[in-house]
C-alpha cells in the first residue's frame, strides 16, 4: 500500500489567504526553510504626499544609497536606510520594501523590527498585520500570534473563508508546540465557530492541529462538534478520516454519513484509501465501485480499482481498467501531475506483466516511464526481468547506473540492489549486502528488521534471532519483531510455547491483524489444534486473500481432509505469485503441481 494518506493534502485546492515566509539562516528558533514565500497585496499608487516627499533631497539620498547597499549585499545597512525613508515618507511601499529586504537578510531579529514598525505606524493595515504573525510564528513566537491571527481571520470575506482554514492548518503544523498552536489557533477561530455555516470547518481545522499534537481526545472533541453543525460537511468528513487513519475506527460512522449524501469525488477516494491502508480491500472496492458508478472519468478511481484487482491476481481485469485510465490520466491538467500518474501506471502494466512471467512486456512498460521519482523503481523491476531471463550480473548493474545526488539516494539504491538479489532467489549475496547497510546504521529498528529476515532467508538463524531480540529490547514497540521471532519458532517447531507468547503480543498491538493472525494460527497447527487453526486461518483469509495465508490455509485443510478445497486455495494462490517461496515448498513438499 502507499504511504499513508495526509488527508489535509487533498481536497479544497483554492487560493491561499495566509502566505509564509522564506527561510532566514541567522538561528531562528524553527527551521525556515518550512515557510514558503509571502505575497503580500499590492499597497496601490503613492498618493501626492507620498510624492512630495519622495523629491526631498535627503530621502531621496536615503534611497539610492539603501538600494546601492542592498545591491552589494549589505542587507544590515539597506534596511535601515529604507526603514528611516519609510518613516520618513510614511510610506507603506517603503515600509513593504524594507519587509522584503528583511527577509533576504535571513535575520528574523532584523524583519521583526520591520514588522513592529510597519504596523506601529499603519495600525490598520492587513499587510503589515499579516507581516507580523508570519514573522512571528517563523521566530516560534506562537503565543504571540493570537491577536494577529484573530484580526487576520476576522479580515477574510465569508466565502473565502474555509480556504483560509486550510493555510492556517498548514502555517501552524509547522511550528515545535503544536499543542500551544491548536490552542491559538482555537481561541482565534471562536467567532467563526458561532455561525453554523463556518463551525464545521473552523472546528475541522482545530482537530487536524489537536491530531497533529497527539491530542487524540481533544481532536475527537473537536470532531463531535464539526459533525453536530455539518454531518454532511467535507472538513468533518476529512478529519474523521485522519482520525480513523490514527486507530479511531469508531469514528467511521461519520465518513460513511457523509458518502451517503453526495459526497465529493476526492473526499470519496480519500476514503477509499484510508481503507487501502487498514487492508479492508473489500470495504474499499464496495466504495470504489459506488464512485466509478457516479464518477466514471475519474483517472485515479480507476487506477485504484485496476490496483486491487491485481492484488487479486484479477490480471485481465487489472489490465482492462488501465485501458480506462490512461487516456483519463493523458487529460490531467498540470504535466508534473500527468506524468507521476502515467509513471505509475506504467509501473503498475510492468508489475502485472512481471507476474505472468512476460519479461519482454516488463522491459517495454519500464522503458515508458520518464526520468522521476519512479525511475529507481522502474529500473529495479527492469533489473528483476533480466535476472529472470538469466542476467543477474545485467540488472545489478542497471540498478547501480541510477543517478544518486544524495547519501539517501544512495542508500535506496543499495536497498534496490538487496531487493533484487532476495528476489532473484541469492539470498546468500543480498544479507551480505544487506548487512553493510545495517552496519552503518545499527539503531535504525526498520533496517535491523530487513536484516534479520535476511538473515532467516540465508540460513543465519542464531543472527536472525539477535537481531529480533535487540529490536524487541530498544523497542518495545515494535510489533513485527515478536510476529517474526514468534512464527520463525513455529515454522520450525521450536520454543512453541514462547512463539505463542511472542505472536499474541504483537496481535495485542494490532487485534485482528490477518498476517499476525496468521501466525498464531501456525502455531496451534504445529501444537495439532488443528480445528482452531482453520477458524484463525479462516478469517485471516477473509480480511486478506494473500498468498502465504492461502498457502497455510490450504495445508491445514490438506491436514484435516479437505483436499479439493485445499487444492483450489493453492491453484488460486499459484496464479496469483508462482515465485512465492512458501508456496512453492508447500507444493513440492506435497506433490502438487500446476
Amino acid at each position: 500500500m502507499p504511504p499513508t494518506l495526509r488527508i489535509w493534502r487533498l481536497a479544497l485546492t483554492s487560493a491561499i489567504v495566509l502566505g509564509t515566509l522564506p527561510a532566514w539562516s541567522q538561528a531562528p528558533l524553527l527551521p525556515l526553510e518550512q515557510f514558503p514565500p509571502l505575497e503580500l497585496e499590492p499597497v496601490g499608487q503613492p498618493t501626492a504626499d507620498e510624492m512630495t516627499a519622495a523629491l526631498n533631497a535627503e530621502l531621496f539620498y536615503e534611497l539610492l544609497v539603501g538600494e546601492m547597499s542592498a545591491a552589494q549585499g549589505d542587507h544590515t545597512n539597506a534596511v535601515a536606510l529604507l526603514l528611516e525613508a519609510a518613516r520618513t515618507s510614511h510610506s507603506q511601499q517603503l515600509y513593504q520594501r524594507a519587509a522584503d529586504l528583511a527577509l533576504q537578510s535571513r535575520s528574523g531579529q532584523r524583519a521583526m523590527v520591520v514588522a513592529n514598525q510597519w504596523l506601529q505606524n499603519f495600525p490598520e493595515s492587513r499587510d503589515a498585520n499579516r507581516y507580523t504573525l508570519h514573522t512571528l510564528l517563523a521566530l516560534n513566537r506562537v503565543s504571540e500570534t493570537q491577536p494577529h491571527l484573530t484580526r487576520e481571520v476576522a479580515l477574510v470575506p465569508k466565502p473565502a473563508k474555509p480556504a483560509t482554514y486550510l493555510a492556517i492548518a498548514q502555517l501552524y503544523s509547522r511550528v515545535s508546540d503544536k499543542a500551544l498552536a491548536a490552542t491559538v489557533v482555537e481561541q482565534a477561530l471562536q467567532a467563526d465557530m458561532a455561525d453554523t455555516e463556518l463551525a464545521p470547518a473552523a472546528w475541522a481545522t482545530v482537530g487536524h492541529l489537536r491530531v497533529m499534537a497527539g491530542q487524540k481526545d481533544l481532536a475527537r472533541q473537536a470532531l463531535q462538534h464539526a459533525y453536530e453543525q455539518g454531518p454532511n460537511n467535507g472538513a468533518t468528513a476529512l478529519l474523521a478520516l485522519e482520525l480513523m487513519e490514527a486507530g479511531a475506527q469508531d469514528v467511521e460512522y461519520m465518513v460513511r454519513h457523509y458518502v451517503q449524501h453526495d459526497p465529493a469525488a476526492t473526499i470519496h477516494m480519500a476514503y477509499v484509501r484510508v481503507l487501502l491502508g487498514l487492508q479492508r480491500d473489500s470495504d474499499a472496492q464496495t466504495q470504489l465501485n459506488a464512485i466509478l458508478q457516479t464518477y466514471p472519468e475519474m483517472p485515479d478511481a480507476w487506477f485504484s480499482q485496476a490496483t486491487l484487482q491485481a492484488q487479486r491476481a484479477e490480471w485481465e481485469a487489472a489490465l482492462q481498467s488501465l485501458e480506462h485510465f490512461f487516456p483519463l490520466a493523458q487529460q490531467i491538467q498540470f504535466p508534473a501531475a500527468r506524468d507521476l500518474a502515467l509513471n505509475q501506471a506504467y509501473l503498475l502494466s510492468a508489475r502485472i506483466a512481471m507476474q505472468r512471467k512476460r519479461y519482454p512486456q516488463v522491459i517495454e512498460w519500464v522503458d515508458r516511464i520518464a526520468q522521476g521519482e519512479t525511475l529507481l523503481d522502474a529500473q529495479a523491476l527492469k533489473a528483476l526481468a533480466l535476472a529472470r531471463q538469466g542476467k543477474l550480473a545485467h540488472g545489478r548493474a542497471l540498478i547501480r547506473a541510477v543517478p544518486a545526488r544524495t547519501g539517501e539516494q544512495e542508500f535506496l539504491k543499495r536497498r534496490a540492489e538487496v531487493h533484487l538479489l532476495r528476489d532473484a532467489d541469492a539470498p546468500q549475496e543480498a544479507y551480505l549486502l544487506q548487512r553493510t547497510l545495517y552496519e552503518q546504521a545499527p539503531e535504525d529498528t526498520n533496517l535491523a528488521y530487513d536484516t534479520a529476515i535476511l538473515a532467516e532467508r540465508a540460513g543465519k538463524l542464531d543472527a536472525m534471532e539477535t537481531i529480533l531480540r535487540r529490536i524487541i529490547k530498544q523497542d518495545p514497540g515494535f510489533y513485527h519483531a515478536y510476529n517474526a521471532l514468534g512464527y520463525s519458532f513455529a515454522d520450525r517447531g521450536i520454543h512453541l510455547p514462547e512463539a505463542r507468547r511472542l505472536i499474541e503480543t504483537a496481535l495485542s498491538h494490532v487485534p485482528g491483524d490477518p498476517f499476525i493472525t496468521d501466525s498464531l494460527a501456525w502455531v496451534e497447527f504445529r501444537l495439532g489444534n488443528h480445528t482452531a487453526a482453520l477458524a484463525l486461518l479462516e478469517k485471516a483469509y477473509a480480511l486478506r486473500d494473500d498468498v502465504e495465508i492461502g498457502t497455510h490455509l490450504g495445508e491445514v485443510l490438506w491436514s484435516m481432509g479437505e483436499k479439493n478445497r485445499a487444492r483450489t486455495i493453492w491453484r488460486a494462490a499459484f496464479e496469483r505469485d508462482s515465485e512465492n517461496e512458501t508456496l512453492r515448498q508447500t507444493l513440492e513438499r506435497f506433490q502438487i503441481k500446476f
